[in-house]
């Protein structure tokens, strides 16, 4: 089975919380609850520089809605996060600490390289 990165979002993805999430993000964007999305949406669209970073990398990847990651997965942990699914196991390579220590777009896209780099060394896989 080929290695996934899963990107878990700090938001349910029904309508209503989107609309929801959408307002809280432009009228109050210092508490809005997912540094994720923060990060990688502008106003209204994903950003082009992550959408072409997430492209270019060599695991494909997946975004989940917090509500979809714990019905799909049954696993409540601090969110935003990122986990690589492998041969039916799935373990965290990028926590929320890190996700929300990022103040700009390249420091996410660094530490999702590096977190990847040292998966392959460790895990010896074919990324």
């Amino acid at each position: 089975m080929k290695e996934q990165l899963i990107f878990v979002y700090n938001a349910n993805g029904d309508l209503f919380s989107s609309v929801t999430d959408f307002a809280h993000k432009l009228l109050s964007p210092s508490t809005y609850q997912c540094h994720l999305c923060a990060l990688t949406y502008g106003n209204f669209l994903i950003k082009q520089e992550w959408k072409s970073f997430i492209e270019n990398l060599s695991v494909q990847t997946l975004f989940l809605h917090k509500d979809e990651f714990e019905k799909q997965y049954r696993i409540e942990t601090d969110l935003p996060t990122a986990f690589i699914s492998a041969n039916g196991a799935i373990r965290e390579i990028i926590t929320r600490q890190e996700i929300e220590s990022c103040e700009s777009l390249d420091e996410l896209r660094n530490i999702v390289t590096e977190k990847l780099k040292k998966y392959v060394q460790h895990y010896h896989s074919d990324l």
